[in-house]
C-alpha cells in the first residue's frame, strides 16, 4: 500500500516545511498551488514535493484535482497548517505493510490556539476522515466546512493530527471573516436564509453549547474566547448571507 500526501496552498511559507517534515512516511507529495508569491514553492521543492499550479475554485475541487493527480490511488490530505504527530506518523507506517481493511480512515485533529492545545471546547477530539482509496472517497462541499465522502467504508486510526490555528487574535479574526464570507454565500444559495429570531438566537445557544456543554469552560480563558468567537461566527455568516440576499 503506497501513499500520496496532498496538500493546497496559498502563500504558506511560515507552516509548510512543519506539514511536509511530518508526511515522510508516505510515498510521494503532490501541491496544488493557487498563485502563491512568497516562498511556497522553493520551500515545497526543497522537501522533494510535487507542485501542480491551479486557479482556485473551491476547496474541495482543489482538492480532488490533487488527489486525481496523485500516483497512487490512496491518498492522505492534510493543510498546510496541519502536521501528522509522531503517533500518527508510526500508525501509518504500520499501516502500509498490510492490505487495507477499509477504505478510508479518520483520525482525532487536535487544535493549538492561542499557543495552548485546547482538549475541549468541541475543538477535541474533532475526528476527520483524511486518509482514503480515491477510488471509494471524494471531496465534497462547494463553499466552506469541506469534507470527504466515503462511498465504502471507514475505519478509526488513534494518532492525532496536528492543527495549527491561530498565533494571535488578529489571525482568527481575518479567519473568520473570510470563513463567514463563504459560508454567507453558501446560505445565500441556497435561498435559506434564517429568519431574525434564529439570528439572535443561534449566536448564544452556540456559546452555551461550546462552553458549558462541550466543557469548554475546562480550557481555562481559552475556551471562553473559543465559545465566544463561534457565537460571533453563527451571527456574522446569518447576518452577511441577510444582507448578500436583500441586495438581489
Amino acid at each position: 500500500m503506497n501513499i500520496s500526501a496532498i496538500l493546497i496552498t496559498l502563500n504558506e511559507e511560515k507552516n509548510l516545511a512543519r506539514a511536509l517534515e511530518s508526511l515522510r512516511c508516505c510515498d510521494e507529495i503532490v501541491i496544488v498551488d493557487s498563485g502563491s508569491t512568497d516562498a511556497t514553492a522553493e520551500i515545497a521543492s526543497k522537501h522533494g514535493a510535487r507542485v501542480l499550479r491551479r486557479e482556485f475554485q473551491n476547496y474541495a475541487d482543489q482538492k480532488n484535482f490533487a488527489a486525481q493527480a496523485a500516483a497512487h490511488d490512496w491518498v492522505l490530505a492534510i493543510d498546510a497548517d496541519e502536521a501528522l504527530s509522531p503517533a500518527l506518523q508510526e500508525e501509518l507506517r504500520e499501516l502500509k505493510t498490510r492490505p487495507p481493511r477499509f477504505d478510508a480512515y479518520s483520525f482525532p485533529r487536535r487544535a493549538r490556539y492561542l499557543g495552548r492545545w485546547i482538549k475541549h471546547s468541541g475543538w477535541y477530539p474533532d475526528r476527520k476522515v483524511r486518509l482514503y482509496d480515491r477510488r471509494k472517497a471524494c471531496w465534497m462541499g462547494d463553499y466552506v466546512h469541506e469534507s470527504v465522502k466515503v462511498l465504502g467504508t471507514a475505519g478509526e486510526l488513534r494518532g492525532d493530527l496536528l492543527h495549527y490555528t491561530c498565533d494571535d487574535f488578529s489571525q482568527h479574526l481575518q479567519t473568520l471573516d473570510r470563513y463567514t464570507t463563504l459560508a454567507a454565500k453558501e446560505i445565500a444559495a441556497s435561498g435559506n436564509s434564517a429568519g431574525l429570531g434564529s439570528v439572535l438566537l443561534a449566536p448564544p445557544w452556540t456559546f452555551l453549547r461550546s462552553y458549558v456543554f462541550q466543557r469548554g469552560f475546562l480550557d481555562g480563558f481559552h475556551g471562553f474566547v473559543i465559545a465566544a468567537m463561534a457565537a460571533f461566527y453563527v451571527f456574522a455568516k446569518h447576518l452577511k448571507a441577510r444582507i448578500m440576499m436583500s441586495s438581489r
